[in-house]
């Protein structure tokens, strides 16, 4: 199995949906400046599993990489037909590791941003801003 596509999907993933319109307003001006049959697939691609899919379809056709090489054989064993339904099934393949990828982020992100915060609180509670460093009364840190 070649997972390169899987990270690149992810991280692309990762970048347009969630990243670049939190970044700026460039990219929401951006988006709505775009015809309105693509602002709602926009809309309506936000799920990873979806947008996974026609991710992998656009790097496997960029690239040439299989996530599973086993279906690259199906054009020479089988034809035309048999090639796009390996597309097919690679595409489905790489969009359910995506979609994983992407729910195990979210699923460690989320302990992650509370014990930053419940940190932060206990600081403030203790009369420190979040980054003070705390001195030692003999004078190391």
């Amino acid at each position: 199995m070649n997972f390169h596509l899987i990270l690149i999907g992810t991280a692309l993933y990762i970048l347009l949906w969630e990243k670049l319109p939190e970044w700026g307003h460039w990219f929401n001006i951006l988006l709505a400046r775009l015809p309105s049959p693509l602002r709602t697939l926009y809309t309506q691609w936000k799920c990873s599993w979806c947008s996974g899919f026609w991710i992998a379809l656009t790097l496997h056709a960029i690239t040439g990489q299989w996530l599973i090489p086993d279906f690259a054989d199906l054009n020479i064993q089988h034809g035309l037909v048999a090639s796009i339904i390996g597309w097919f099934l690679d595409a489905i393949s790489s969009a359910t590791l995506i979609n994983m990828l992407h729910l195990t982020i979210k699923a460690i992100g989320l302990p992650a941003m509370k014990a930053h915060a419940m940190k932060a609180e206990f600081m403030k509670s203790i009369g420190l801003a979040p980054n003070e460093i705390v001195k030692d009364p003999k004078g190391s840190k």
